[in-house]
């Protein structure tokens, strides 16, 4: 009878334990996307009995779209480009500034980096409808604050010039916790030594953050900015629970690809155009966290 070493075993047994997870992992995450691709190729209703296959009908359609300067579909996308080219710088220096002044505090330190994550962890639809709350014509407590300084008051949410930027920065807010902690995570992982040595060689504060911080914290830059474009490329829920009745307006203005394949999907049962914007999307994730990786990793090597 063939007998199996004991190490053998382990590695069978590590084998079998991470079978599941895999497994797992593929069903929920791998055949969706799959099937996505597939469902792009027909009219597909749930609604109907039978789906229409259709080839790459809805890829034409999506394209057509895509160059009307009119259409709701390429101010999904246009508007989607603005939230992640303005929010992920935004974001990432406001928290590298931010985890540099909380890694200088000695004192409550651990209950300011609360105050800083707990909204990370608090629900988006919450935080989305007190920043409503907050915009409010007339009565909201921004607008209150502007006719307390003798200052015109703003529409904030109501002025498709000014939308987008309110949820905009309501969704910079709410991320700002975990790219503080993470940053401050690699602040931490830098020897003093280094800046004790770069003091004796008369650098100033500045020359050191340039010449050692910076350079340092490259994994975690290059983390927080792959991780956060795909979570600003997927904005839904603000957008959903800040504008009236979650259409994206005032006029388009506020939004997003996400909010567009919802509505095409679930309210149309377009499934099959929303399928195409979802495969769409995902290449377009996928090209930017290649890109992004290549060049922020290149730029400190």
């Amino acid at each position: 009878m063939f007998q199996m070493t004991l190490a053998r075993k382990k590695v069978l047994w590590a084998y079998l334990f991470l079978a599941i997870p895999l497994i797992f992992f593929l069903y929920i995450r791998i055949y969706p996307t799959l099937f996505a691709f597939e469902m792009s190729l027909y009219d597909w209703n749930p609604l109907a009995e039978e789906q229409t296959y259709v080839g790459t009908d809805n890829y034409e359609r999506l394209a057509t779209e895509l160059s009307n300067p009119r259409s709701v579909t390429r101010a999904a996308f246009s508007n989607t480009l603005v939230y992640v080219v303005l929010g992920v710088p935004i974001q990432l220096v406001i928290a590298l500034l931010v985890a540099l002044m909380l890694n200088e505090i000695t004192r409550l330190a651990m209950v300011y980096r609360l105050l800083f994550f707990l909204p990370f962890v608090t629900s988006t639809i919450s935080i989305a409808w007190v920043f409503r709350a907050l915009y409010q014509p007339q009565f909201g407590f921004l607008n209150v604050l502007l006719t307390l300084f003798s200052l015109p008051q703003q529409p904030f949410l109501k002025s498709p010039n000014q939308a987008l930027y309110s949820i905009l920065v309501m969704i910079i807010w709410q991320g700002l916790g975990f790219a503080v902690i993470i940053f401050l995570a690699g602040v931490k992982q830098i020897p003093r030594d280094y800046y004790e040595a770069a003091t004796v060689d008369g650098a100033n504060r500045w020359q050191s953050f340039r010449a050692i911080t910076l350079p340092l914290l490259n994994p975690s830059i290059v983390y927080l900015i792959v991780l956060q474009s795909i979570s600003f490329l997927r904005t839904f829920a603000p957008v959903l629970a800040m504008t009236t009745q979650g259409d994206g307006g005032p006029l388009n203005s506020t939004t997003t690809v996400v909010l567009r394949i919802y509505r095409e999907a679930f309210q149309r049962f377009d499934m099959g155009f929303a399928s195409a914007q979802t495969v769409l999307l995902f290449l377009i994730i996928l090209v930017v966290t290649i890109v992004q990786m290549r060049l922020t990793t290149r730029a400190t090597d």
